[in-house]
Order: C-alpha cells, then structure tokens, then sequence
C-alpha cells in the first residue's frame, strides 16, 4: 500500500513557476514509477510526466508534449518524495495535479492513468493570464 500526498499548488501569473511535491509512504518507494497527471474542468484526466529510478544515480523521465522544456520531474528516494517543477506557467496548464505511483514491471513507464495504482487527492494550480 502506497498514500500519497501532494503539496505546492496554487495562484500564478503566466509565465511564473511553481513546484509541486508528493510525499508518499512505504517503504517500497523506489519501486514504483512515480507519475504526475492533471485535470481541467470538463476534460479527461491527462499525462504530465513520470519518472523512474533505474538503480544508482540513473533516473528515466517522460513528458507529455504539451509540457516538454518547461516542467521537470525529479525524485527524492531517501525522501520518498517526487517533485514537479513547472516553469514558464501557461493558463492552459490550469488544473487540479495529482501524484500516481505505478508499480514498476518495466520496461515502458505507464501514461495512462488508468494503468496506476495509487493515487494522492490533487493540488490545485491556476495561472491567470
């Protein structure tokens, strides 16, 4: 069992930052590929970024398009704690952002959201134009 918690949204103008947190439990952590996804009202629930530890220092991460350049997502296993670091804030990327954990089988790293297991409450982010 993996809970998650997310912290760090909030107002900002466009073209400011933000960075999310997601603190999660367990012991397990580095086991999973960590996801971060995002919802709009009245749109479905879509891909942001995922990231996955390889052992060591190497890391794997995936964007989705819309957010390439501009977001990065690191991970913390000693904190248990993934990050998303947003730069260069469009009104578009106004949504509520949730943390996912999916427990990693390897080899492709999951972008549908139905394919994860665990799921923290969302952290609203609003950039007013």
């Amino acid at each position: 069992q993996v809970q998650l918690a997310e912290s760090g949204g909030g107002l900002v103008q466009t073209g400011g930052s933000l960075r999310l947190s997601c603190a999660a439990s367990g012991r397990t952590f580095r086991g999973y590929v960590m996801g971060w996804f995002r919802q709009a009202p009245g749109k479905e629930r879509e891909f942001v970024a995922a990231i996955r530890w390889s052992g060591g220092i190497i890391f794997y991460a995936d964007y989705a398009d819309s957010v390439k350049g501009r977001f990065t997502i690191s991970r913390d296993n000693a904190k248990n704690t993934v990050y998303l670091q947003m730069n260069s804030l469009k009104p578009e990327d106004t949504a509520v952002y949730y943390c996912a954990a999916d427990f990693d089988t390897g080899p492709v790293m999951e972008v549908r959201w139905r394919d994860y297991d665990y799921w923290g409450q969302g952290t609203q982010v609003t950039v007013s134009s």
